[in-house]
């Protein structure tokens, strides 16, 4: 079958764009301390580029909303892709053309933060308008490639930087630049559908009206919080807890957990047909509670970094879960169901790693205190499942 024919080149397109998302998330921060020592760029600046790239992407997935559906899924996941491309090559070189190098890392940020959120928004939608009759494990399988993603810069990277030196990191980022580059050439070809007609779709004030997409905005932002609060604090825990290096802290933290939340996407990706979605969130739910329990109360740190790699296990599931009912429970949702659930999502994002590090310092620098409070996002995760489900049952007769 021809590729312009053949939707399974356009989830592997979808799974191919979730690996460069996560470039352009993971890259940069393994290079804070070399832009520190060769820049001069202070901790405070450097905190203010992580908050460039992820207010962009709220505010692209925001806007995207409006815009997506007016110049079409092709051209926009191609500009995205084209976007992080070019973020990325501009690493290597404006910095060093501009006056000041923070300018010019803040205008590359921006170039493929909006590139991100464009992808972000953009790859559920086509994966789930593709003909298939198993799209929640599409959409699972789909989350799953960003873990892998993350893995893969990680690892890498770290490989590249032991033998090259990581004074060589402009041309890894060049090297990495070219994964979307290529991919944007390859959704040149392949076969994109619409998950509903323009003209059918609900607005974004019919959205608003719905009692459901409230419920579902709750399921994101909890779901966001809980993955991103315990992942940004992973390797902060490794360290602190085992007292190992950094390299060695990021492969046992964020690495550790991303391969377990991989896992437990693949898992489900695999077995979808056979285990309902509902409960395997509300499960999923509980075991979250349970990691973040371990990982703030136990005096031994191995079991600290267990609650951390447990805590990727459960929340595997619940980002594109709370799509997958989405997509099911407002099937005429469009795009802009899909735009603002990614903003919930990513507000979710900001919420959980904020409210963590406020309650740590509230409590004197206590980070297991502030992970304590994080079990609040898992709590309110569950009582958001069991309200759906319940709308759900009521509205079907039946359950997810």
């Amino acid at each position: 079958m021809s590729i312009r024919n053949n939707f399974s080149h356009t989830i592997n397109a979808c799974y191919l764009a979730s690996i460069s998302q996560a470039a352009i998330v993971n890259y940069l921060p393994l290079l804070f301390l070399t832009l520190q020592k060769d820049y001069g760029i202070s901790f405070e600046q450097i905190s203010l580029l992580v908050t460039v790239n992820f207010g962009i992407q709220l505010l692209t997935d925001l806007i995207s909303a409006k815009f997506v559906d007016k110049i079409g899924y092709r051209a926009a996941v191609m500009s995205a892709h084209i976007l992080c491309s070019l973020g990325l090559v501009g690493l290597a070189f404006v910095p060093d053309i501009l006056p000041s190098p923070y300018i010019g890392f803040c205008l590359c940020v921006a170039v493929y933060a909006v590139g991100g959120g464009l992808l972000e928004v953009i790859t559920s939608p086509i994966v789930e308008a593709c003909p298939s009759d198993k799209k929640d494990a599409a959409m699972s399988m789909l989350h799953s490639f960003y873990c892998w993603g993350c893995v893969l810069v990680i690892v890498a990277s770290t490989i590249f930087f032991s033998v090259f030196g990581i004074e060589n990191w402009k041309i890894l980022a060049c090297v990495w630049a070219l994964l979307p580059l290529a991919n944007c050439i390859y959704f040149a070809f392949v076969p994109i559908n619409r998950t509903v007609e323009q003209e059918k779709a609900m607005s974004i004030a019919d959205l608003f009206k719905n009692k459901v997409f409230w419920v579902l905005c709750l399921l994101m932002v909890c779901s966001g919080a809980s993955e991103l609060g315990m992942s940004q604090w992973a390797s902060a825990f490794a360290e602190a807890g085992l007292g190992v290096s950094k390299t060695v802290g990021d492969l046992a933290g964020p690495c550790a957990f991303a391969i377990l939340m991989g896992l437990a996407r693949l898992f489900y990706g695999k077995f979808s047909e056979k285990i309902r979605l509902g409960s395997f969130m509300f499960l999923s739910s509980v075991l979250c509670i349970f990691s973040y329990l371990l990982a703030s109360l136990s005096s031994n740190p191995i079991l600290g970094l267990m609650g951390c790699g447990l805590c990727g296990l459960s929340v595997g599931i619940m980002w594109p879960g709370s799509i997958s009912m989405g997509a099911k429970a407002l099937p005429t949702g469009g795009t802009a169901l899909f735009a603002l659930l990614a903003l919930a999502g990513d507000v979710g994002c900001s919420i959980g790693p904020a409210a963590i590090g406020i309650v740590s310092e509230i409590r004197g620098e206590n980070l297991k205190a502030g992970i304590l409070a994080g079990i609040i996002f898992p709590i309110v995760l569950i009582v958001g499942i069991i309200i759906c489900l319940r709308m759900w049952k009521k509205k079907t007769g039946e359950r997810i």
